[in-house]
């Protein structure tokens, strides 16, 4: 009798029976976010009453409290609160640079620019030197003899041909992170980057660089991209010089703190599925796309679960991390609680690439765990997912990888216009479409629901 119900259960009828159970869940999760949706309306109080939220911030502490009602009112079982402490990087004032002479002549002409986050200022005074510019770190090698005293422009750019934009900002990141020491090894007095963007505009693009502590810290700022062009075409013809002035400084490390909920599982509490984005921001903008947009998606997918009456085999959590931007605190925080604790986590999703159409998900798993998901891919495209391939996961959740060696997933949204406003003053709430956003949502659900159901 065993043998026979274990034919039946795993017969093609009665596989094809369950996908069709699945596959009108699915329809109703997607009709109930598309219908009665609130990750828009969250994403407007989040970034329009709270705006930036740079770690350290009042605006930071006021996300905190925001989204832990947000998560109440979405109907969580329990949210808590993960205390951690965060670097406290202060932009300290509005960011300048000055042409001040061009071939020996005096002008003065103004470049839109943005320091680096985690960047130290010109301690009051401006820096004024001559520009030398490189096109990447073997430029910089060639010529580091004439680099002393000098502020060093590096004018990589992002390669067009990549299809994925992702792997053009890999690829260039290395200039923001790394540039500031790399020219200070020999000698730079500042330093100069073309932001990180193809977009069309002349928006400079903040984000984190990194000291070596070999080296001195020296002032950098991102250039918008008008003016980057500029300032390699003069450059490449005659001399310049630049004054500039910074006033970034760190204070003493804040508290902060990742905001928790959880539905607890019926069938393995002790088994926990995490769902998440990060609730910080740069501050020069409203944080809309990165990453206000993967939180109020984690939100939306609370909600929803509870809209529909849904009781989870396994206990999902749903995170919003702390200090993704400068720091990283919060995702560490809370794979040390979790490992302390001896929790268990089987699955982690994150969304922090945008609030753009979903176009399928990356992971990081092992093979036969990525096949099983693959079976699932057909449920999932009448949404707009369209490959579910190995590579992803998210930064925030990284460190489950390397506690448990956790199973990681990423939600993949079209890139294409994501690097246009990515650390911008353009990444606001106007630019996030509402069906795009709430596809996202449709997406990720799905998905949790899925591997909720049938594991891993």
């Amino acid at each position: 009798m065993k043998k026979l119900l274990l034919f039946l259960l795993l017969s093609p009828l009665s596989m094809i029976a369950q996908s069709n159970i699945d596959s009108i869940y699915i329809k109703n999760i997607s009709n109930e976010i598309l219908r009665n949706g609130k990750a828009h309306d969250l994403l407007r109080i989040l970034t329009k009453e709270i705006g930036g939220r740079l770690a350290g911030s009042p605006q930071f502490s006021k996300a905190v409290e925001w989204g832990a009602s947000a998560l109440k009112n979405a109907g969580a079982n329990k949210v808590f609160l993960q205390e951690c402490m965060m670097p406290n990087w202060q932009r300290g004032g509005k960011d300048n640079a000055i042409i001040i002479q061009i071939n020996k002549n005096k002008t003065s002409r103004a470049l839109d620019v943005l320091a680096l986050g985690n960047s130290m200022g010109s301690g009051g005074k401006p820096v004024i030197a001559e520009v030398i510019g490189v096109a990447d770190f073997a430029d910089l090698e060639a010529k580091k003899e004439l680099v002393k005293g000098k502020i060093v422009y590096f004018n990589y750019k992002f390669n067009p041909t990549n299809i994925h934009p992702f792997t053009s900002y890999g690829e260039v990141g290395q200039y923001r992170r790394n540039g500031p020491s790399a020219a200070a090894k020999y000698g730079a007095v500042g330093v100069m980057i073309r932001s990180l963007t193809e977009a069309t505009d002349n928006n400079p693009h903040t984000g984190a660089t990194a000291y070596d502590e070999a080296f001195p810290k020296i002032p950098a700022v991102a250039l918008g991209g008008y003016d980057a062009d500029y300032i390699w075409e003069l450059c490449n013809k005659t001399a310049i010089t630049v004054s500039i002035t910074t006033n970034g400084h760190f204070l003493p490390d804040a508290k902060g703190h990742n905001v928790v909920a959880e539905l607890t599982g019926t069938t393995y509490p002790n088994e926990y599925i995490a769902i998440g984005g990060h609730l910080d921001s740069w501050d020069v903008n409203e944080g809309a796309h990165d990453d206000g947009a993967g939180i109020v998606q984690t939100i939306e997918v609370l909600r929803t679960l509870k809209a529909l009456g849904y009781q989870p085999k396994h206990s999902l959590r749903f995170v919003l991390f702390a200090n993704e931007e400068n720091g990283l605190k919060g995702g560490l925080k809370y794979a040390e609680e979790a490992k302390a604790k001896n929790e268990n986590h089987i699955f982690a999703l994150e969304s922090d690439e945008g609030g753009f159409t979903p176009r399928g998900f990356g992971f990081t798993m092992s093979e036969n765990q990525l096949a099983k998901v693959k079976a699932w891919l057909h449920l999932l495209q009448p949404y707009g997912t369209e490959t579910l391939n190995m590579g992803g996961g998210g930064a925030d959740i990284g460190p489950l990888k390397t506690a448990f060696g956790t199973a990681l997933g990423g939600l993949i949204p079209d890139a294409q216009r994501y690097f246009d406003i990515h650390h911008a003053r353009s990444d606001v709430f106007e630019n996030v479409n509402k069906r795009e956003l709430l596809l996202g949502a449709v997406n990720m659900a799905a998905l949790i629901y899925l591997i909720d159901q049938y594991g891993l």
